[in-house]
């Protein structure tokens, strides 16, 4: 399989294994999503990280592949294409990329999906679509725009150029930058550690957020209000306030 689903310690990895550059042919893409919606579900995953291993995240399309194409086959395969990574910006949970070497075109558009990014030293981000004659087609020109801002997306974007790790960090394109050999260990750390939060209020404060963002002010302190009432009837908050009254903040172990 060209993706795999592994769990530990309430952690799915979602892990790309299509060598040597992790290339993201129509295969990839419906597995992703397969394995994204299968993550979404199951109970024993609480938090997910997306890695494509030790020496390169994803290089992008498989351009092959896409060569062969004309109009009316893309305009059908777009969508998938699309709802492949969307699936995978809407796991209800924590997502957290793990970027080593190349995370370019499809690559970079799919750790834009991520909730927070570990980029190894290494690691090289761009979209350069635009040197092939097209633009981003999974969401880079608007996942892209409303991470680091217009102006610094239609740069990238404009220009096709690749950008390495520090000046990835410094543009907001990823959170954090750590040594190539432990960017997949932090990144499950860091996964891990939101395993044992409450659930339901992580779900909670992802939508809000995400929904907040796509529309008005107004509209999001709705969603917003909703869900931290909503959150009044579950175990997870009797056991947040409880812990904190009887011990103190930060005690509370969830279900």
């Amino acid at each position: 399989m060209t993706v795999n689903l592994e769990v530990a310690e309430g952690v799915g990895t979602l892990r790309l294994d299509r060598p040597p550059m992790n290339a993201l042919d129509t295969a990839t893409q419906d597995r992703l999503k397969e394995l994204a919606e299968e993550a979404a579900r199951r109970d024993d995953v609480r938090a997910v990280v997306v890695y494509g291993g030790e020496k390169v995240f994803a290089a992008g399309a498989d351009i092959k592949e896409m060569q062969a194409m004309d109009h009316a086959a893309m305009v059908v395969r777009s969508r998938a294409l699309q709802d492949a990574f969307t699936a995978v910006a809407r796991i209800p949970k924590p997502v957290v990329a793990a970027i080593t070497g190349y995370a370019l075109g499809g690559g970079c558009e799919l750790a834009l999906c991520a909730d927070y990014r570990f980029a190894g030293e290494n690691a090289k981000l761009g979209q350069p679509e635009i040197l092939l004659g097209v633009i981003p087609g999974a969401g880079g020109t608007q996942r892209l725009a409303r991470l680091i801002g217009p102006s610094k997306a239609k740069d990238l974007i404009f220009t096709g150029r690749m950008v390495k790790a520090d000046e990835a960090l410094a543009l907001g394109l990823v959170d954090r930058v750590v040594p190539a050999d432990e960017v997949y260990t932090q990144a499950h750390a860091w996964a891990a550690k939101l395993a044992q939060g409450p659930a339901i209020a992580l779900r909670a404060a992802k939508e809000a957020i995400d929904t907040g963002l796509e529309t008005d002010l107004e509209t999001g302190l709705a969603v917003e209000r909703t869900w931290f009432a909503g959150l009044f009837a579950t175990q997870d908050r009797e056991l947040g306030m409880r812990s904190f009254v009887e011990e103190g903040p930060g005690k509370a172990k969830f279900l």
